[in-house]
């Protein structure tokens, strides 16, 4: 201890023992009640040992500074007539072991009783010694009026005050805050951005919302943040909103005390408040319905306007329809009521806000249509069993058909690999060649190559949008607006090159229509008939249900391997197979992409019929082409790694006669064989045209494999 300290100690101790010896000091018998009063020390007093620096203190047993008294700080606060004991009260000697906590209810008693019923008070009575206290928040020597700007508690000061607590981890790890990241969201949001960085002293702060001393967790009802009451304390700031929410559906429920209803902090969240005009709230906003609406939001997600906005960048996901551009905002009415958005007078206005030349028919559109029921939506069930159908039935009779190809070949092969293999080499190494598609055949192929798989890598991720890489592949391409583009000009090439082929069918078919005539010149419908199911003819014919059965006996070892004219009847599938696709995915897709158009003349649930059609169908085209047609064509062991005879046009003696003797037979005995015999330069180029088809052969199956891990996740779910 200092020297002053031990002399004012040692005077304090002489003058009670001379009063004591002289019979100055009354018996405990004859004590006043104001000498057993504590004794009221001034302010000097206190100071004297806490302004002295070189005071000591112990600790724990270690010698510690005493704790210092800022002087000048005191003398500006709202305080600083009152002298120390004032606030802490208790304090009997001079010289004490503990400074007693400051007594703000003495003269506070009103914010002292609120403060016990508050979140903080409570935990505090219950032994929680780091909840905030009077001091934690409007500071302790040097309080400040609350609208002093310097106040720790004034409305711009006070998101950092209550983030002392609130961002320290350690606090809100051990008393398990709920929202721990609350100070930090509510900073990053527009009433932090309007309070602190635009200094807009009307922004809410945090006592705005969850009060001063009276602070109470959400679940207690006299709290301003329980459910119950949230609408209300929003209300205090939006009160026009307020008044419009409390007449639609959602308040409706709260006025009739159902807490199911939704309330502000349900879609704005509580502290992570942002633009409802950013895409990014717009982005979430599905997900905040769903949380009550989770049937509507399941099949809306099936809709363009759903999946986009689950793989779209905030930004693009501003531009498709989100719930409350149909439902509306804080109005949300049943379609019954006649100010609802969606009622019979309204409907056409609201989808005419995104779709300017919309009809009463396109207002048919069921955004959350489930073709699984049978009772609302017949027709939609319908159409989804018959593409069901469709998928199971191709699938498992050319998933069998190929199966069963495969074991007898790796038989075959296994058997007696050396002559395979000798006689695979010799079809590739042949000194006769002969031409099996020219180059506008080749040419339309290539077309069809690049087109298919533009519109599978484009639209596959939209029909298997829940999965990761369907977010990757649209976060590469640009996101939904880009595959959009990149989607409908991978239609425009698809119909190009089915018109050039139909033209050319015209102009073949013009060419040679003499052969439809006899020999008298006459046109017959015998000869119609040859040139339809000719051999040269792409159209299915007996011989084709003849090799089809005669190929299914080789695979099970009961015949012969059969022997193929130009097509066979898998290539003559194929072929149709894109007449079919064409047709059922080219004009679903043209309904969805010119929906106003189509329904001028067309109901609008014709949209969600061409959205079945398009999505099953497409699923139908590339789960074929990169499964059993890339077998057929690339797996079979004779053709690994790839048959390259689509990109030369050209095929060997050795293969003719190996895979397709019937029809070099035939052009033997026609005296034909010399007209496609090869002289073009395919060596020159062949390295090229390999690697493009290995690019579109790899990528091909990247994407099957792709399509069976989004189906397997989701039967999983």
């Amino acid at each position: 201890m200092s020297s002053t300290y031990q002399s004012n100690r040692l005077s304090v101790f002489l003058l009670i023992l001379s009063a004591v010896l002289i019979g100055s000091v009354p018996t405990a018998s004859a004590a006043s009640p104001a000498t057993n009063a504590a004794p009221k020390f001034a302010s000097s007093d206190c100071l004297d040992c806490h302004t002295d620096p070189a005071n000591k203190r112990m600790v724990n047993g270690h010698s510690a500074p005493l704790a210092l008294f800022p002087t000048n700080g005191f003398a500006a606060s709202v305080h600083s007539a009152l002298d120390c004991v004032d606030c802490h009260d208790g304090i009997k000697e001079l010289v004490h072991a503990k400074i007693p906590a400051p007594n703000c209810g003495g003269c506070h008693d009103k914010e002292q009783k609120l403060y016990e019923t508050s979140i903080h008070g409570m935990s505090h009575s219950m032994g929680a010694s780091g909840a905030a206290q009077c001091w934690d928040c409007h500071g302790s020597h040097e309080i400040l009026p609350v609208k002093n700007t310097e106040s720790p508690v004034y409305k711009l000061n006070l998101p950092a005050t209550c983030a002392k607590c609130h961002s320290n981890t350690n606090l809100t790890k051990e008393y398990q805050i709920e929202f721990p990241e609350a100070a930090s969201q509510y900073m990053d949001s527009i009433h932090g951005r309007a309070l602190l960085k635009m200094g807009l002293i009307v922004a809410p702060s945090c006592n705005d919302c969850h009060g001063s001393h009276a602070i109470k967790r959400n679940v207690d009802r006299d709290s301003p943040i329980n459910h119950i009451n949230v609408a209300k304390t929003c209300g205090k700031c939006h009160v026009k909103v307020e008044g419009i929410y409390n007449k639609s559906v959602h308040g409706q429920l709260l006025v009739k005390g159902d807490g199911r209803g939704p309330v502000c902090t349900d879609c704005h969240s509580s502290h992570q408040i942002e633009p409802p005009n950013s895409g990014h709230f717009k982005q979430l906003s599905d997900e905040r319905c769903g949380k009550c609406h989770q049937d509507r939001l399941e099949h809306y997600r099936e809709t363009y306007h759903g999946k986009s906005m689950a793989l779209g960048k905030p930004n693009v996901a501003s531009e498709v329809a989100a719930c409350y551009d149909c439902h509306g905002y804080h109005d949300v009415l049943p379609p019954s009521n006649p100010a609802s958005h969606l009622s019979a007078t309204n409907i056409l206005a609201t989808c005419q806000k995104c779709h300017p030349g919309a009809t009463a028919k396109f207002t048919q559109f069921q955004p959350h249509a489930n073709p699984m029921d049978q009772v609302h939506y017949p027709l939609l069930h319908v159409v989804f069993l018959a593409m069901t159908g469709l998928l199971i039935g191709t699938f498992s009779f050319f998933g069998l058909h190929t199966l069963s190809w495969l074991f007898r070949a790796v038989y075959l092969y296994m058997r007696d690999s050396k002559t395979f293999r000798e006689a695979k080499f010799k079809t590739q190494d042949d000194d006769e060649w002969f031409t099996r598609f020219v180059p506008f055949e080749r040419f339309l192929h290539f077309l069809v190559v690049s087109s298919f798989l533009l519109l599978v890598v484009t639209g596959m991720p939209l029909k298997f949008y829940y999965t990761d890489w369907a977010k990757v592949i649209f976060a590469i391409i640009g996101g939904p607006e880009t595959a959009r583009i990149l989607h409908r000009f991978g239609a425009v090439i698809t119909f190009f090159y089915f018109t050039l082929h139909l033209v050319s069918l015209t102009a073949k078919a013009w060419r040679g229509r003499k052969k439809l005539h006899g020999a008298d010149g006459k046109f017959t419908f015998k000869q119609l008939w040859a040139v339809l199911f000719g051999p040269d003819s792409m159209f299915p014919n007996w011989q084709d249900l003849r090799d089809l059965v005669d190929h299914n006996k080789w695979f099970f070892g009961k015949g012969p391997k059969p022997q193929f004219d130009r097509w066979t009847y898998w290539e003559k599938f194929d072929y149709f197979a894109v007449f079919w696709g064409v047709a059922i995915i080219g004009i679903s897709g043209l309904i969805m992409w010119f929906p106003e158009f189509f329904t001028r003349f067309l109901p609008g649930w014709a949209i969600n019929i061409a959205l079945i059609l398009h999505s099953d169908e497409a699923l139908l085209a590339a789960g074929f082409i990169f499964s059993i047609h890339f077998f057929n064509t690339h797996f079979r062991i004779e053709k690994f790694p790839m048959d390259t005879v689509i990109f030369s046009g050209r095929v060997s003696k050795t293969e003719m006669l190996y895979e397709r003797k019937r029809w070099y037979d035939r052009l033997v005995k026609e005296g034909r064989l010399d007209e496609h015999r090869v002289r073009d330069e395919w060596f020159r180029w062949k390295n090229i045209a390999r690697t493009f088809g290995y690019v579109a052969f790899g990528l091909g199956l990247v994407l099957l494999g792709l399509i069976i891990y989004a189906m397997t996740s989701r039967l999983g779910h």
